[in-house]
């Protein structure tokens, strides 16, 4: 229906620039507090959110066998996502970083093809190794600063964040048409909760008395709008269209990032870095050329 896929895609679109500004986000944060409490901070943020609509999630229906989806779920996304997250950002740019983001769309429709059947060409295969290639070249043009001390490491592990993102996108299609985006949501906020208060105790981490005032409104934002307003977004949208086209929307965080990065953190790239994010994104859309429009939107049983 024409009404609930506008729906879809205008929270599809919100998610999208929430996502692309939690890089700034984070950046701002980490100045001032540990990179693993700003993370702890806001999936609390966002599970006392969830816990809000907890009569809404306890009438969903747990399907037997379903435990290890779900654990997969929140173990991918948040949990080692923000891993990689976090030290790529303590590492190298937001724009960089934000440029690897244009590979998930491709890595998803390659793992669309393995898991779901969804059609995959001879385009998708050489769109994604121009999208590397792209990438190689981007990190290959970056040079160390303040801001980001060692970009190649930082930009490898933002692309070993986007190997768990897909994992956590294959996941969530499956399980979008057997729960809630609000019980996917608290699922993965809990998971996030648990996961980094646990990481904050066996790194011997202290919980800082006082949090500066621009890290906790950081905090807040990031719980409140990124983490349970993008989930919940993306979530919704999730169950209403093909994995591939879904994520083809993530295109949008890099061209996002680069100017939030400007706009907010004055950063700029240099010629061959913005000739690098060119082709990253041209093979991303040479790929899904092929692969998205073939894409089925079979329910899971």
């Amino acid at each position: 229906m024409k009404g609930e896929r506008g729906l879809a895609i205008g929270t599809l679109l919100g998610a999208i620039v929430l996502w692309a500004g939690s890089f700034v986000a984070l950046k701002i944060a980490f100045r001032s507090c540990d990179p693993y409490f700003v993370i702890f901070g806001r999936m609390a943020v966002a599970t006392c959110c969830a816990l809000l609509f907890y009569r809404q999630i306890r009438r969903a229906t747990y399907q037997r066998g379903d435990w290890f989806y779900l654990l997969a779920l929140g173990f991918c996304e948040p949990c080692l996502y923000f891993v990689f997250e976090a030290k790529a950002l303590m590492l190298t740019s937001v724009s960089q970083a934000g440029m690897i983001t244009a590979l998930l769309p491709v890595m998803v429709a390659v793992g669309a093809w393995i898991v779901f059947k969804e059609t995959m060409t001879w385009g998708t295969v050489g769109g994604f190794s121009m999208a590397v290639f792209g990438v190689c070249l981007l990190t290959l043009g970056g040079e160390a600063t303040a801001s980001a001390p060692n970009p190649p490491l930082g930009n490898f592990y933002e692309f070993l964040a986007m190997v768990t993102a897909t994992g956590y996108t294959l996941i969530l299609k499956r399980l979008s048409y057997r729960y809630s985006p609000l019980f996917l949501t608290f699922v993965q906020s809990v998971a996030g909760a648990v996961f980094f208060g646990f990481l904050l105790w066996v790194c011997g981490i202290p919980i800082p008395h006082s949090v500066p005032r621009e890290a906790a409104l950081t905090i807040i934002y990031l719980g409140v709008f990124v983490t349970f307003g993008a989930y919940f977004c993306y979530s919704f949208a999730m169950v209403r269209m093909p994995a591939g086209q879904a994520t083809a929307f993530i295109n949008l965080i890099p061209v996002l990032t680069l100017f939030f990065g400007w706009l907010i953190l004055g950063e700029v790239l240099k010629p061959i870095q913005y000739g690098a994010g060119a082709l990253v994104v041209a093979g991303v859309f040479l790929s899904q050329g092929g692969c998205l429009g073939g894409a089925r939107d079979e329910k899971e049983g």
